[in-house]
């Protein structure tokens, strides 16, 4: 037999070799109970019992509360704070769509890049007759019904008066250089004046915009009623802020050459009703 096989059966006999563990009174040394066992037993029932308790923690970690307390697991109160992050982050950029949306359409209103619809100066009923997208023609019974009714409304308390026209001041009395011209896209007039002569408000409204801008300089541009809106450009100074409310024939500015898109004192003057442009001449006189 060699020595390696020597070794081998004594080491199977040392883990197969009989052990007896007695439990005895201390006091009476009477025999409470005993076992009968050997390495091997020993160890396999203790490989078993620590694989217990690994499968038993694991347990708990993945499926109980307590896994909170382990560092590196997010809580309960965690996950739902973060869930109204989400939802909040998620209606932020939604907000900022809209505000983009809506700068977006400043932007093409301030560079001119809009649909252009001309409007008659004596009358708006002569365009409707030749531009149907103007106004919609109606049937001769659709006609007579609407004349009908307006009859019954018209000394009804209960109806609201309709919005009555204004006068529109010009801005500033001077020498169109460039008049109006959808065409090439130049929705305003060029008008020469006097340098720092004032610029007036047409009529009544609220500044939405004062600010400087590369291409036009100084400019503002204020909101009135019916849904018109006009803009002052290529301004020297202003005198009015963002938010302010300004009476009509009010100054608001001075002429001046600001911006990259000048040759000289004047004023550009653009007038816009419901996101379209009008011919400021066919409803103010500059002369």
């Amino acid at each position: 037999m060699t020595q390696k096989e020597k070794r081998s059966k004594k080491f199977k006999k040392k883990l197969l070799h009989k052990y007896r563990l007695v439990i005895l009174n201390e006091e009476t040394f009477e025999e409470r109970f005993s076992f009968k066992l050997n390495r091997l037993n020993v160890f396999i029932t203790s490989t078993l019992f620590a694989l217990f308790l690994i499968i038993l923690t694991t347990v708990i970690i993945a499926f109980t509360p307590l896994r909170e307390y382990i560092p590196g697991y997010s809580s309960t109160a965690l996950k739902k704070k973060a869930t109204q992050l989400a939802y909040k982050s998620d209606s932020l950029q939604q907000i900022l769509t809209v505000n983009e949306q809506y700068l977006t359409s400043i932007k093409k209103v301030l560079t001119g890049d809009v649909q252009t619809v001309d409007y008659n100066k004596d009358s708006i009923i002569e365009v409707a007759k030749t531009d149907p997208s103007v106004l919609i023609r109606t049937s001769r019974n659709d006609s007579l019904l609407r004349d009908a009714v307006a009859k019954e409304d018209k000394y009804n308390p209960l109806i609201a008066p309709e919005v009555q026209p204004y006068t529109l001041f010009p801005p500033v009395k001077g020498t169109i250089t460039e008049a109006y011209d959808s065409k090439k896209k130049h929705y305003a007039v060029d008008v020469v004046t006097v340098k720092d002569a004032p610029v007036k408000a047409i009529a009544k409204g609220t500044v939405i915009f004062a600010e400087w801008t590369v291409a036009t300089g100084y400019v503002i541009i204020i909101k009135h009623e019916n849904n018109l809106i006009s803009a002052y450009k290529h301004n020297a100074t202003l005198t009015k802020e963002q938010g302010e409310i300004v009476q009509a024939g009010e100054v608001i500015g001075t002429v001046g050459n600001t911006g990259e898109l000048t040759t000289g004192p004047h004023l550009h003057f653009e007038l816009w009703r419901d996101g379209f442009p009008i011919n400021p001449t066919s409803v103010i006189d500059f002369d």
